[in-house]
């Protein structure tokens, strides 16, 4: 069984391609059974954030695993193979793996070294384990890019340019009102509109109260859980915010300075017109910036084409300076990736040869017991102690025996072909891998308890 990855991100789509493979929590589920609805693919997990969907599947062969992640995708997205693979890229084996670890760890982010893709890959993980979609493979493959992005954020600073996509979108807000005159504070925001409750709006407003806004609005579909965020910013940082409804947006844009919008709807969440709307009812002519964070976008495109209004997004983030870390950082988070990605195939390479030895330990247990067995007919007369000394020194001349290769044959698992091993093992005693496997469950201990 081996890895694959199927993506699509920032780095290989145009926000357009982007928006149509977008999967929302709500439907992540679906496309999760769909997939596994095929023979080839055991396990699956879908990671959709704001800048990339990337499917990991666990599969049996490559070729007809592909065929059906192109197939769920297609049927989600109404493109064809053609229009998705022109913008995707497809890793197998170690190459997935290396690759879901260099996303843990921030260095494939928009903003390099943002912390949030993170809690979006546990948040993967856990939806995929909630559906029963995660196994032995996936479960460890999981855990382990989590504790390797735990990892680069406390040994490296990989983090200081910038928490996340937010606070890049807003030192550019910053920016734009800094530059026209006679408008706002030293700092650029005097008030906000953040159009989203979730981990993303949450996100928006802290950053938005550190850079000193002193008057905000959260504006949600679900009034109650825009009060509720409103109500921890209020108490944390101590300004003016509150929580309201979509039918109050028009009127919450007309005095802001900044618009941040993220949510994970489907279709236009500001309408032209609503931006139109609150130009008009301004009385200074004061520019209005809109940071668009959505995916798919939240903010109709004719919008920015308004005068006085600049819309900032994922597209215009691209390529930003203040998204990339220090080379440093970058350097030792690429080269804990690497140490934990040889840790990781060294441990797998180790546990896929672990039932051919268990197997062949069980192989000789029962020559072992028959030929015990058969000694009792042919010596009937032996009495108990005389018994099972010979037996114990039958045992002990198989366990010396099958001691030497049974340790080399773990420790050259981990070398690069190590597989080769196992399988001359099993060609040379005749070992069936039913057999292998039914003797060596995987156990999950520890590793069963999901990372928190």
């Amino acid at each position: 069984m081996s890895v694959l990855l199927f993506g699509v991100s920032h780095r290989s789509a145009p926000v357009e391609v982007l928006e149509r493979l977008a999967v929302s929590d709500h439907d992540r589920p679906k496309l999760v059974d769909a997939l596994l609805s095929s023979r080839a693919i055991s396990e699956a997990m879908l990671v959709s954030t704001c800048n990339r969907v990337e499917i990991y599947a666990v599969v049996d062969a490559f070729h007809p695993a592909l065929e059906a992640v192109g197939a769920v995708l297609g049927d989600h997205s109404g493109m064809t193979v053609t229009e998705m693979t022109r913008h995707a890229y497809v890793r197998y084996s170690e190459a997935a793996v290396e690759h879901l670890f260099t996303v843990a760890a921030g260095l494939d982010s928009l903003v390099v070294g943002e912390q949030q893709i993170l809690g979006q890959i546990r948040n993967a993980y856990l939806d995929a384990d909630a559906n029963q979609s995660t196994g032995r493979v996936m479960h460890e493959l999981a855990q382990q890019a989590l504790r390797v992005g735990k990892r680069v954020h406390t040994e490296t600073g990989i983090d200081r340019a910038g928490a996340s996509v937010v606070s890049v979108a807003l030192h550019r807000a910053q920016a734009v009102l800094s530059s026209s005159e006679g408008t706002a504070t030293t700092s650029g925001l005097r008030s906000a509109v953040v159009v989203g409750a979730g981990a993303m709006g949450g996100l928006a407003t802290a950053q938005l109260a550190r850079e000193g806004v002193r008057d905000l609005v959260v504006v949600n579909r679900t009034v109650a859980n825009a009060e509720h965020l409103a109500g921890n910013i209020a108490a944390n940082h101590g300004i003016a915010v509150r929580g309201a409804g979509l039918d109050e947006l028009p009127a919450a844009m007309a005095v802001a300075d900044v618009v941040v919008t993220c949510t994970g709807s489907v279709g236009t969440v500001v309408s032209v017109g609503e931006v139109h709307s609150a130009l008009a009812a301004r009385t200074d002519g004061r520019p209005l910036v809109i940071c668009d964070l959505g995916l798919p976008r939240n903010v109709d495109p004719a919008a920015g084409r308004l005068p006085g209004v600049h819309v900032v997004d994922i597209e215009g983030l691209r390529g930003d300076s203040e998204t990339q870390a220090a080379e440093n950082d970058t350097n030792a988070a690429r080269s804990i990736v690497a140490a934990e990605l040889a840790d990781y195939l060294t441990h797998q390479r180790q546990a896929e040869v672990t039932p051919t030895v268990a197997a062949l330990r069980q192989r000789a247990a029962d020559v072992v017991e028959a030929e015990i067995l058969r000694l009792e007919t042919r010596l009937p007369g032996l009495d108990d102690p005389q018994r099972d000394e010979v037996a114990k020194t039958v045992r002990r001349v198989v366990d010396k025996l099958l001691h030497a290769p049974t340790v080399r044959v773990k420790q050259l698992a981990s070398t690069p072909n190590g597989d080769h091993y196992a399988e001359a093992l099993r060609e040379l005693f005749e070992l069936r891998p039913g057999a292998a496997e039914s003797v060596s469950a995987p156990e999950m201990g520890d590793a069963g308890r999901t990372e928190q």
